[in-house]
């Protein structure tokens, strides 16, 4: 990488992870995509999933740990499992693009009603977890996106920010885990320069969570929400624009 790219790389990572420490999420469906304007695709995904994990680990030290919800993530994680096996097997059958299409669709419009508060106090029936934890794992497994529909029924059952970012986390930290496994035992994350590439941007990753933990700390939950709602609004609209191009 010249000079320049690095310096753009290291300016994307900073800015998703900032983000992430704010929202607990967002910093995959930043980075990726502009990360792979420059860098293959099978490289940036796992490289991006071994920060991502890593930032959730971060964001669970100290009192992130009791701040987490195990009640909501239990019924998540056997239909988030289920998603990934069957996103294994669409990806060998399926066309994409009416997938995106429809996942875009159902992002952006829940990520409005987040933007403008638009959605009741009264939290969403748990039985919502069936089609988010298939959603998720579903996209995850396909596209390596799966946080919008996890942040989407979190965001609906959880009303204290912390407890939302840090819930997430905990899920993510069992989710991403098993698919680092993954990637390790196809070879994805021996690749050539993959462990330079992670330690140069680990101290990265590192002062964007610092940064973004600071401002969490600062804003209030509607705030955040916002900004939840404005990620989950960018997210959908590229996913349609993927499905259309």
């Amino acid at each position: 990488m010249t000079p320049e790219t690095l310096a753009a790389a290291s300016l994307i990572i900073l800015f998703a992870f900032v983000i992430r420490g704010i929202t607990g999420f967002g910093s995959g469906l930043i980075a990726v995509p502009l990360l792979a304007h420059f860098l293959p695709l099978q490289f940036v995904v796992p490289f991006m999933l071994v920060l991502d994990v890593s930032a959730a680990g971060a964001l669970l030290g100290g009192q992130g740990r009791s701040r987490v919800n195990w009640g909501e993530i239990k019924p998540l994680l056997p239909f988030g499992v289920s998603g990934v096996l069957l996103g294994v097997g669409l990806l060998m059958n399926t066309p994409k693009t009416p997938l995106l299409l429809g996942l875009g669709a159902f992002v952006l419009i829940f990520g409005v009603r987040n933007l403008f508060d638009i959605h009741g106090e009264k939290p969403i029936s748990r039985w919502w977890a069936i089609p988010a934890g298939l959603t998720g794992g579903t996209v995850g497994a396909l596209f390596g996106t799966g946080g919008p529909p996890y942040i989407v029924y979190l965001s609906h059952r959880l009303h204290d920010k912390a407890e939302l970012r840090s819930t997430f986390s905990g899920l993510f930290m069992i989710e991403g885990g098993l698919r680092v496994a993954t990637f390790l035992a196809s070879g994805l994350l021996l690749q050539e320069h993959m462990a330079i590439a992670l330690l140069m941007a680990l101290p990265v990753m590192a002062l964007g969570l610092y940064v973004g933990h600071h401002i969490h700390l600062g804003i209030s939950r509607q705030h955040m929400m916002r900004m939840v709602g404005l990620l989950l609004v960018g997210s959908g609209i590229s996913l349609i624009w993927k499905s259309l191009g």
